[in-house]
């Protein structure tokens, strides 16, 4: 018998219907995953007493104001989407590059120059608020989200209860234990600042706070931006209206020949430097003592401007320059552990003696 040899034509008709065979018997494909269904909002009450509903999980945060920003910038700066104020130069060895970038979009109170138009441009899931909160404070947020529809909240803050007020920002940010540690830490300097004082009694420092291009505003004692100075200090800028804002009350030299105090702090970019040299301020026993400081600055200045988180700083700086005597702690290891925790910076010891350059007499700058 004459065997027949399949041909090429035969050969790819087997292998066609082998492919149609296993295509017909293959498992047929997964069906793409289910969209992730976005979990539903969640009922927040802020410190004024207004109950929103925010996102469950926040990804996109705009301050509303320099307070507020700081406050964030130390427990969730990854979520900051805005800023309210721009860093200035002298920020950049402390402030990350990412948040120096970050668009500035104003703030509601101070400066009253909010954008709202860029801020919706944005795009931020929530507005936040912190520190003293205004008389208008309910119309003033409930106006903010009514024109963006973004929710936005207030938490107060006082340099007493800032502790709480990081507590209730991470509770509101899904960041607990990181509002945990600050909290911690706020609670132990301002402990250690109020035994400072227990053991001090009536033996205050009488000091001036000064600022001002000619170093004739005053933080008057019992206005908000006094806070530090009024805790730690006989604080002798007794005027009829304190001032609510951070520049103060302006005087005339001759109030402050009459009020004539122990010691006196200069804000940044005053006149600390030409004081000295002075004949009018020379009538000053501080100015003869040579009992005269300048406050540290840097990102922001120690003391306030704006009256946030800084002001733990200083605390720690303020009770060592007043009480050397009764503050029990390295003030170099403290600042540092604030750089940590609050501008996410390792302060390098050389980055400390320049912040503190007129900040402390000679004796303690080698402590």
């Amino acid at each position: 018998m004459k065997t027949v040899k399949p041909t090429r034509h035969l050969c790819i008709l087997c292998l066609l219907a082998l492919v149609l065979l296993s295509a017909c018997t293959a498992a047929p494909p997964a069906a793409p995953p289910a969209a992730e269904t976005p979990a539903a909002p969640v009922q927040f009450t802020d410190d004024a007493g207004r109950t929103v509903e925010v996102p469950a999980r926040i990804t996109r945060v705009s301050p509303s104001g320099a307070l507020a920003q700081m406050f964030i910038q130390a427990l969730a700066p990854d979520l900051l989407v805005s800023i309210a104020t721009d860093f200035s130069p002298a920020a950049e060895p402390y402030v990350e590059e990412s948040l120096r970038l970050l668009p500035v979009v104003g703030q509601f109170y101070g400066t009253d120059n909010l954008n709202l138009e860029e801020i919706a441009a944005i795009g931020p899931e929530i507005i936040i608020d912190i520190g003293e909160a205004k008389a208008s404070i309910n119309e003033d947020l409930d106006g903010i989200t009514q024109a963006l529809s973004v929710p936005a909240v207030h938490i107060s803050a006082t340099l007493e209860s800032t502790g709480d007020a990081f507590r209730k920002l991470g509770a509101l940010l899904g960041r607990e234990a990181e509002a945990e540690e600050i909290a911690a830490f706020c609670a132990e300097v301002y402990a250690s600042a109020d035994a400072v004082m227990s053991a001090v009694g009536d033996n205050r420092t009488a000091v001036l706070y000064l600022l001002g291009d000619a170093g004739l505003n005053v933080i008057a004692a019992s206005s908000f931006h006094a806070e530090v100075v009024d805790m730690l200090a006989d604080n002798l800028a007794v005027v009829d209206a304190p001032s609510a804002k951070g520049t103060g009350n302006e005087v005339d030299i001759e109030q402050l020949l009459v009020w004539d105090p122990d010691l006196i702090v200069f804000g940044p970019d005053s006149i600390y430097d030409t004081v000295g040299a002075d004949t009018v301020w020379q009538q000053m026993k501080a100015i003869q003592s040579g009992a005269y400081y300048k406050i540290p600055f840097g990102p922001y200045n120690w003391m306030g401007m704006p009256p946030s988180v800084n002001r733990y700083l200083g605390l720690l700086w303020l009770t060592e320059l007043l009480y050397p005597d009764y503050a029990d702690y390295d003030l170099y290891a403290k600042v540092a552990e604030y750089y940590r925790l609050f501008y996410h910076c390792d302060l390098s010891r050389e980055m400390y003696d320049a912040l503190t350059a007129g900040a402390l007499p000679a004796l303690e700058l080698i402590k």
